[in-house]
């Protein structure tokens, strides 16, 4: 499921395919699934009960990528980012320009033999950057505007890890269809809307237009988080494997939140906690003031090399997050205190 849905190419703003191929995974745990205005995806799931209360979960389908801002000539192209993207770590990149028929493209970079002296430390900026199409007709088929993302597929490594562009927050898409699947033959008490929102790494668009139209009492965002690495700093990074991420802070609520680590327990779920002190930098922030203010709690899945074409995601942490989400959802009654 992860690898089908980071298959599909979605940059923010330009999220059509990855929607379209999350709506598919979703349908046949809801009772409807249906897009937005804005592009988002969602999917209802009705317990049947009067005056049942409703939980929106909500998990980001869009990507970091890039678009295109000249074609020059000899099939050079100058691009600017979409996202939060390291140029560091372009150079020599493969990327895909999603034009009406997919072309491919590199990140060219001056061989070090030809740098000047002092310059082999130095980080170009972006603006500086060219894309190599090899196209000789490349402005009659390139439009300024062209959306473009990284050209590697996602791929399995060992024991049980994926790594791809754009498991941030796809790999938390998944983790609510796994739950919504789980909770197909449930009685719930409560009923589920699922959206896999658009425009999460710009603005939260997506989220915020969902939020409005759905009106919850409660949400739950799952997103990733930074998983340990040995040049990680240790307050601000969690045990690869080892859990989900229940975000705890002062935008949060703490009673749901305290449900949820209460499940946790009593069902042996590894869980990790992630202190925030104030802006979680997910949807969560941005859903919680809608409207007359939604009782929002916070799921994330640890990941390595975050904003990279190579993030990396361990199966059971996103398994540890669907059956979070599934075990409290199965008790949940609509009715939480603030502490």
């Amino acid at each position: 499921m992860l690898i089908q849905l980071c298959s599909a190419d979605g940059v923010t703003g330009f999220e059509g395919h990855a929607a379209q191929k999350a709506a598919e995974l979703l349908a046949p745990y809801c009772d409807r699934v249906e897009f937005d205005a804005c592009g988002s995806v969602l999917g209802w799931k009705s317990c049947g009960k009067p005056n049942a209360k409703t939980v929106l979960l909500d998990a980001h389908l869009d990507q970091i990528g890039f678009m295109v801002t000249d074609v020059l000539e000899g099939g050079f192209l100058r691009f600017t980012q979409v996202g939060g993207i390291d140029p560091r770590m372009l150079l020599g990149a493969e990327v895909t320009i999603l034009t009406e028929t997919p072309r491919y493209g590199v990140i060219s970079c001056t061989p070090p033999h030809l740098l000047a002296a002092g310059e082999q430390n130095k980080a170009v900026p972006m603006h500086e950057m060219l894309i190599d199409t090899g196209l000789l007709d490349a402005k009659s088929v390139i439009p300024i505007g062209t959306p473009i993302v990284f050209a590697q597929p996602p791929y399995e490594l060992t024991d049980g890890q994926i790594t791809g562009k754009c498991l941030d927050d796809r790999a938390g898409f998944v983790s609510i269809v796994q739950a919504m699947k789980q909770l197909q033959n449930v009685d719930l008490h409560v009923d589920v809307v699922v959206c896999g929102s658009v425009h999460e790494e710009t603005d939260s668009l997506g989220a915020l237009a969902a939020s409005f139209r759905v009106a919850p009492d409660y949400g739950i965002a799952v997103d990733v988080s930074h998983a340990k690495t040995p040049d990680s700093g240790s307050d601000d990074a969690f045990a690869f494997g080892g859990g989900v991420l229940v975000g705890m802070g002062p935008n949060l609520h703490r009673g749901l939140t305290n449900r949820m680590i209460k499940t946790a327990r009593a069902e042996e779920i590894p869980y990790q906690i992630e202190v925030m002190e104030g802006n979680t930098g997910t949807n969560a922030w941005d859903m919680q003031v809608v409207r007359s203010g939604i009782a929002m709690g916070l799921l994330s899945i640890p990941l390595k090399y975050m904003h990279t074409p190579i993030e990396t995601i361990k199966l059971c942490d996103v398994q540890a997050v669907s059956d979070l989400m599934a075990a409290f959802l199965k008790e949940f009654d609509g009715e939480v205190t603030r502490v």
